[in-house]
């Protein structure tokens, strides 16, 4: 065998081993050139079950062609990852070649390759890079932080604390159902996928902080002055679970060769990125940061302008950022939105601050 991949290894891994569906990674890693480009190509993975005993069944066997664009001369090493699930479990052998595409100068060929490894529980099979617990645990860390300021500051408002929280804990519960469903209406997923697929904070966000608003109208809070107690937790806490995306490989960066990019994945090709995430997080910190400021130390003249001004600077970073992002976005739709929140932020920084 040229490698040896190892299946997914720890505590979780152990006790969902023999849990369906299964499936494996394999992983090929190649080094892209210093010149040229940018480089294009495809790896077609051909897998086998070793030690079949009786006739094989189509689960022992699988075929994967995985491609990759936009790869910059000097970018170091790039790996491609193919999953196979609802396979048979046991021992694998497979074979990553590489497969026509074009025959274009930046079209790289690179030799074969035979991979042993074995498979999985078939979510914790992922590539280099992917680090799926990181996720659930930065972002359940985001949202304590979250609603610790937030109960610390609703209660230096004068406002109901208990009341505050049994919203947030029914906000976040039912912003996690919205961030599911905003995930596969935006990228137009069965809902069946609906617990392995991701979740958007667009959607998040709405519908938890659309039951804060309901709730606090219903008990008599002034929902403006809840908002605004509210602000700082949103985007502290974002700061605190965005890594967790750059660590996951979701909302990943576009390949790159500058020095500030960073190594990470995709979930399927792992290169070196912009760092978005991490770009995203450091503006919710700074946002966060600002919008705490203003709490503590103003009492503005329009309950919940502190609230929609932080909301509007942050939707200006993400369009900002969204260029560096894989995803595409539209020119005219990132231009529109942008000016609509440099609009309102500017008419948020304009207002008088003290009543």
């Amino acid at each position: 065998m040229d490698e040896e991949q190892p299946a997914a290894r720890g505590c979780l891994s152990a006790a969902l081993a023999g849990a369906e569906p299964q499936g494996l990674a394999a992983t090929y890693s190649f080094e892209v050139p210093e010149s040229g480009g940018p480089y294009s190509g495809a790896i077609r993975f051909v897998g086998t079950r070793v030690r079949v005993l009786g006739k094989p069944d189509p689960g022992d066997r699988f075929e994967r062609i995985e491609g990759f664009d936009g790869l910059e001369p000097g970018s170091g090493r790039a790996a491609i990852t193919t999953r196979a699930l609802g396979i048979n479990p046991g021992e694998w052998r497979v074979t990553a070649m590489s497969a026509e595409r074009s025959a274009a100068p930046t079209s790289m060929r690179l030799p074969r390759r035979v991979i042993s490894t074995a498979t999985t529980f078939g979510q914790l099979a992922q590539g280099p890079a992917v680090r799926l617990a990181a996720w659930p645990t930065l972002v359940g860390m985001g949202a304590v932080v979250a609603v610790v300021f937030q109960a610390l500051l609703a209660g230096r408002a004068g406002i109901d604390v208990a009341a505050v929280l049994v919203m947030s804990l029914i906000g976040c519960i039912l912003g996690f159902v919205g961030g599911k469903a905003y995930y596969l209406v935006l990228h137009h997923k069965h809902p069946r996928q609906f617990l392995s697929a991701g979740a958007c904070i667009q959607g998040f966000l709405l519908v938890a902080l659309g039951v804060i608003a309901v709730g606090a109208a219903a008990l008599g809070i002034p929902i403006g002055v809840l908002l605004d107690t509210t602000a700082p937790g949103v985007f502290l806490g974002m700061a605190v679970g965005r890594p967790g995306c750059w660590l996951t490989g979701c909302c990943a960066g576009r390949p790159t060769s500058s020095r500030w990019g960073m190594w990470s994945s995709d979930r399927r090709l792992a290169t070196r990125r912009f760092p978005v995430q991490l770009l995203e997080a450091a503006a919710a910190l700074v946002i966060g940061a600002v919008s705490l400021i203003l709490v503590l130390t103003t009492q503005p003249s329009i309950a919940g302008v502190i609230f929609v001004g932080a909301v509007a600077a942050y939707t200006f970073s993400r369009q900002l950022l969204f260029p560096l992002r894989t995803e595409s976005r539209t020119r005219i739709g990132r231009s529109v939105t942008m000016v609509f929140c440099g609009v309102v932020l500017a008419a948020t920084v304009s207002l008088p601050i003290l009543a």
